[in-house]
């Protein structure tokens, strides 16, 4: 194995990580209100958070792009305030990321916090429970297969994202370059062994994160 071929891995698993990772502390906090809320603009709300599902990435790559631009608000101020650029680098890919994952990892908090009995909340407060107590002592123990499966869904989508990544982060060596885009470079180039290396490394990713969901869904039937 040559330095680019570990050092495309690294970026390809450190961005998972920190996706994931910053996605669970914004998921759950989010999956809590839309689970036990009732207002009347929840159903745009939870179009809004799917929209990466069904919106082809490179159309939501694009108007990433265009935000990150000094032309515009959110680029300017990022980069009078911040002093930084977004496109092209690996903080504003991970931000794409994250927007580009986020239904992976609500969903299935949202879906296993809304199947939870009320009486469980009902106990926790009867017995004097504050709502965050309730929240990490009562709920999430109650959820442990929702929140196995939106993590492992979130890292797997993210290993394997290419178009958001060409989009807002190009394809830079040790910056932006991940997995997915090696392999469309190396097929490409008609370098079919290199090629295979990171299809295999891609296909056992997905391989393990399916089988672990299977594994949960069929303990909890």
């Amino acid at each position: 194995m040559n330095s680019d071929f570990i050092q495309t891995l690294v970026t390809t698993g450190k961005l998972a990580f920190w996706t994931t990772l910053i996605l669970f502390l914004l998921g759950l906090p989010i999956a809590y209100f839309l689970a036990y809320s009732r207002f009347r603009l929840k159903a745009i709300i939870e179009a809004l958070i799917s929209m990466p599902m069904v919106l082809p990435p490179t159309v939501l790559g694009f108007y990433i792009l265009v935000a990150y631009s000094p032309q515009n608000w959110f680029g300017q101020m990022m980069e009078q305030w911040f002093d930084v650029r977004l496109a092209f680098s690996f903080g504003g890919v991970l931000i794409a990321s994250i927007i580009c994952s986020l239904p992976f990892m609500i969903q299935p908090l949202q879906n296993g916090l809304a199947s939870l009995p009320s009486s469980l909340k009902e106990a926790s407060y009867t017995m004097g429970k504050s709502s965050l107590t309730t929240f990490f002592r009562v709920l999430l123990p109650n959820i442990r297969g929702s929140i196995i499966i939106a993590v492992a869904m979130t890292f797997a989508h993210c290993v394997g994202e290419f178009g958001i990544v060409l989009m807002v982060g190009g394809n830079m060596p040790g910056t932006t370059r991940v997995a997915s885009i090696a392999l469309y470079d190396e097929v490409q180039a008609l370098n079919y062994k290199a090629a295979n290396q990171y299809a295999l490394v891609l296909f056992l990713a997905s391989f393990v994160v399916l089988t672990i969901i299977y594994s949960i869904n069929k303990k909890t039937v």
